[in-house]
């Protein structure tokens, strides 16, 4: 069998496997849990002889096993354990694993043509047919295991998008494909990124985030909010494009980065106002200021920022991403002080980990590994210095400073966006060490990674103090 076919052969079945999430309606959560680990068990030690290998690609042959089809039931029952008490959420997130994640790859492969920008790898066809497939199955699956509980109420099926119990009157199918639309281009763009991670992880842990934060907009703030984020986002179109303007001029980003940066800082300035906003000029400004320290140097030694130090659309991304995100949840929810939080612990934690890295490089005397203390040369995957941890610490308490100042957040919390940013820097710095030497992850990924555990870190601290 020809390598196109046996992936068409073994997308089919991933694909097919989605089925199963319509019992997900019918199921208590232990049910559902027992059936996972069944699949699970199957998978590891069944399928293979019954299909006599015919699933594994090329290199899996000689393991004799595959690491993606025991993941994708082992994701299935993490999905169901998380969303225990929110079974409808578990079977969306399903819908983007098996038709999003799978008819990307059946697109991909028959279809061709185009290659993403970011990752010559994927297509736009690809890219289409999992927002296209997964924005359809998630919502389908959302919405059916959800009339479940009209037919006999449950209390492991939740009223996400207004759908039902008191809220099932009110139900609007717009929300619904809104919001899973959202979860599946937000998961398409995480799939179609080089990570080195697995579908079966990335996209799960993607779609199941961007849903439950679906779940918690609130439609008629944003409708009523919005000739304000209208006004806002024209003043923050008129403030970007000059920033942009000037920021390519002095060489501290490329076009990509000038572009992509104005339209996150455009929704930015709408979701946060000036008060927001400035913390992104105060992380560009410290971010750009210690990458040009000591270049020549770093430079020399192999480990400069590339393109001069000059930042694309992926720094851009990895860096704002979060921070924009929290910023409209701040807004579409009723947690606005919490999400507040966040916003500032996010580019508080980029700032920091930006810094270390950039003064850490630049005049760290001994720099060692997080995972085992050990010295190991300037630029290091996951290296840290003592200079560029005080560093660090210091750029974030900059913004936490500010934020506290101008009344974003409170002073106490000043405090917590700075742990916050040092816990979201360690396990940025965790991460590279453990990961880096095998390119399991790139730089942006960790970056993004990175900003949303401070937010995510912040809003955990504030719920336990």
């Amino acid at each position: 069998m020809n390598p196109v076919t046996s992936e068409l052969l073994r997308k089919t079945v991933h694909v097919s496997m989605g089925g199963f999430a319509l019992l997900l309606r019918f199921l208590t959560p232990g049910q559902a849990a027992l059936c996972a680990c069944f699949a699970l068990g199957f998978n590891l030690f069944v399928l293979h002889r019954l299909t006599q290998r015919a699933l594994l690609r090329r290199e899996e042959k000689a393991l004799g096993y595959s690491l993606g089809i025991a993941l994708y039931p082992a994701a299935v029952l993490a999905l169901i354990v998380v969303f225990r008490a929110r079974l409808e959420l578990a079977a969306a997130v399903w819908g983007l694993i098996a038709f999003g994640d799978g008819m990307a790859s059946v697109f991909g492969i028959t279809l061709r043509g185009p290659k993403l920008p970011w990752n010559a790898a994927k297509t736009w066809a690809g890219f289409s047919a999992f927002v296209l497939w997964g924005t359809a199955a998630s919502s389908f699956l959302l919405r059916f295991t959800q009339q479940g509980a009209l037919d006999a109420p449950k209390t492991w099926i939740g009223p996400s998008f207004l759908a039902v119990g008191a809220h099932g009157p009110n139900f609007e199918p717009a929300f619904l494909i809104a919001g899973c639309f959202a979860a599946a281009l937000l998961a398409a763009f995480a799939e179609s990124l080089p990570p080195g991670v697995d579908d079966n992880i990335l996209v799960p842990l993607v779609g199941g985030a961007a849903l439950y934060a679906a779940t918690l907009v609130d439609p008629q703030r944003l409708v009523d909010l919005s000739p304000i984020l209208l006004r806002h986002a024209v003043i923050g179109a008129a403030v970007n494009v000059l920033l942009a303007v000037g920021a390519y001029t002095a060489r501290g980003v490329d076009r990509s980065g000038a572009l992509c940066g104005c339209c996150l800082g455009v929704a930015l300035y709408a979701f946060a106002e000036w008060r927001g906003f400035t913390l992104l000029l105060l992380f560009f400004v410290l971010g750009t200021a210690c990458t040009k320290i000591g270049y020549a140097k770093k430079a020399i030694l192999g480990i400069a920022q590339e393109k001069g130090g000059r930042r694309g659309a992926k720094n851009a991304i990895a860096n704002v991403g979060a921070g924009v995100l929290f910023a409209f949840l701040a807004v579409a929810t009723p947690h606005h002080t919490l999400f507040a939080l966040a916003l500032v612990a996010a580019f508080a934690t980029a700032a920091a980990d930006t810094v270390s890295s950039e003064i850490g490089q630049a005049f760290g005397r001994t720099t060692y590994l997080v995972t085992n203390f050990k010295g190991v040369p300037a630029g290091t995957d996951g290296a840290v210095s003592l200079e560029g941890t005080l560093a660090g610490i210091a750029a974030s308490a900059v913004l936490a400073a500010f934020a506290a100042a101008t009344s974003l957040i409170t002073w106490p919390a000043a405090a917590v966006v700075v742990v916050a940013a040092f816990v979201g820097t360690i396990l940025e710095s965790y991460l590279g060490a453990a990961l880096g030497r095998t390119n399991a992850v790139d730089n942006e990924v960790m970056n993004f990674t990175n900003t949303l555990a401070g937010g995510l870190a912040a809003m955990g601290l504030s719920l336990l103090l």
